[in-house]
Order: structure tokens, then sequence, then C-alpha cells
């Protein structure tokens, strides 16, 4: 099956203006493409929240462990990319690569699984102050379920190789990390250590160039890192990571009328999507 084809024809339905608020037909017609996408791979699970009176949904797929490699006590990996928009943009790269590269996973591991049981959460309300994600994790921490690791997949699709194109939270950054935007990073906790090394070797053997960055204290002294679904499970004790083309720190569209698919790198979206696959694949 061609991937990168897979990856663009889930952009071309997700990649549609979907403010929950302001553009609640959007909104609703990516609800359900993820909804009826998920359900070819199993029963989807339904997570309400409200905020105020708006009743949300985070979509829930949960995919067994390899019967043969597996074990039934491992703890899942959940894997989550977050749909909902900002107004006035399409958010080709916020988030519909996050979203796409989740399906797609989705389809995978439900056809070839890998030792590890997977949770796969399309999380809502993310442009309001990650409130999906931070209602899901209080429901995790209520009844004390563990997790392997968490994956936020946020931004996968923007590359730039020209020198210059890369920006940094923090000047330190900028002595040990390239100036060009054209690698996945990742960054995590400090519990996610080992797995960021591993990820990061397991994508660049992959043919695409991947950096990672661990960060003390959950990531308070640079916020820029905490803004993505990670955060919520960072604050309650849980080893997750974000991975990401740096957003604002890359993207000149970011948040824009012009986050469209024509400025994303194909490619490099297959790349990462390929990349995940064999890294999750290898965790230990």
């Amino acid at each position: 099956m061609d991937l990168k084809k897979q990856l663009e024809t889930h952009l071309i339905q997700i990649v549609r203006e979907r403010d929950p608020y302001l553009a609640t037909a959007g909104h609703f017609f990516v609800q359900e493409y993820i909804r009826a996408s998920f359900s070819q791979w199993g029963s989807v699970e339904i997570h309400t929240f409200e905020v105020g009176s708006k009743v949300c949904e985070n979509l829930i797929l949960n995919l067994p462990s390899d019967s043969q490699t597996g074990k039934d006590n491992l703890s899942p990996i959940l894997i989550a990319a977050h749909y909902d928009g900002v107004p006035g943009s399409p958010g080709a790269d916020d988030n519909a690569t996050g979203v796409a590269v989740l399906l797609e996973l989705a389809r995978i591991f439900a056809t070839q699984p890998t030792r590890y049981p997977l949770r796969l959460v399309a999380f809502d309300m993310e442009e309001s102050d990650l409130l999906g994600s931070k209602d899901y994790v209080a429901k995790l921490v209520q009844e004390k379920q563990k997790l392997r690791l968490m994956m936020s997949l946020e931004m996968l699709g923007y590359c730039d190789v020209n020198p210059g194109t890369q920006e940094y939270p923090a000047a330190i950054l900028k002595k040990f990390y390239p100036s060009t935007g054209d690698y996945i990073a990742l960054i995590g906790n400090l519990k996610t250590f080992p797995d960021l090394f591993r990820l990061r070797n397991i994508i660049r053997k992959s043919g695409t160039k991947s950096e990672f960055l661990p960060v003390p204290n959950n990531g308070k002294i640079v916020p820029a890192v905490r803004r993505s679904d990670h955060a919520p499970f960072w604050d309650a004790g849980y080893p997750a990571m974000m991975v990401t083309d740096t957003s604002f720190m890359r993207n000149p569209h970011y948040h824009k009328p012009s986050d469209k698919i024509g400025t994303l790198d194909l490619d490099f979206l297959t790349g990462v999507c390929r990349g995940l696959e064999e890294g999750i694949r290898k965790l230990m």
C-alpha cells in the first residue's frame, strides 16, 4: 500500500476549518471521519467531557498486542493527536498531519500488531488549553491506569532544508541543534530518556533526520515545549513525549489561513510515519 497516498487521502478530508465553536460543521465532519476510520479496526470508545454547556469527545481505539510476542499484562503505549483547530485556519500541519499519521498507525498496527497493546486517541479541545487531554488524564489517574509511554503527535509535516529556518525557545539550544528545519523532534520528560534515544536512532536509520530533547521539571523552564497534549501526562507523572516538526519554531503558517496542504512536505511526513512505526515496534 502506498503510505504517502494514504496520508494524502486523510489530509484531503481533515484539512478544513474545524474550530469547535465557529466551524462546527467542519469539526463534526472530521470527528466522524476519525470515528469511521478507527471503526474499521475495532470498537471505538468515546470519552465525553463538558466545557461549559458544550459536550466534547475524545475518540479512542484500543489495539491488542501481538499474540505471539506480546504479553497480556503489558501496559499500553498511548499514541495521540488532537483534531480540533483554531478559528480561520484549515490546520494542515496543525494538526491534520498528526491525525493522518495516527489513522495510518491504527491501520498498520491493527493488521500487524506489536508486542505492546496500543491505545490510539484523537483528542478534542487541545487548542482550548489542552482540555481534552486534561480530562482524560484525570480519568486515568482516578482509575490508577498505567502507561508504558504516551506519544503526542503534534505537527509532523513541515520541512525546510534552508539554513536559518529553525528557531529555538532558548538561545542555548542553538549551540547543540541544527539551524535547518528538516528534522523531526522528540521532546520528552526525563522518564523517557531511553525511549527518546532509541526512537531518535531508529528514525534516523529509517532515513529521516531526527533530534531529541529531554526536559527536566516537566518542561516548566521552557514553556514552549508544553504546548501539546503530552503536558498533562507529564504533570500526572506519566512517561510522555511530543513528536513534532517544532511548530511555530519553523512553520511560518502556524495558526494562519495559509496552513494548507500545499505547504507540507509529504515525503517528509511519510518518512516520519515510517520511522515511528519502526520505532514503536522496537520499544523494549
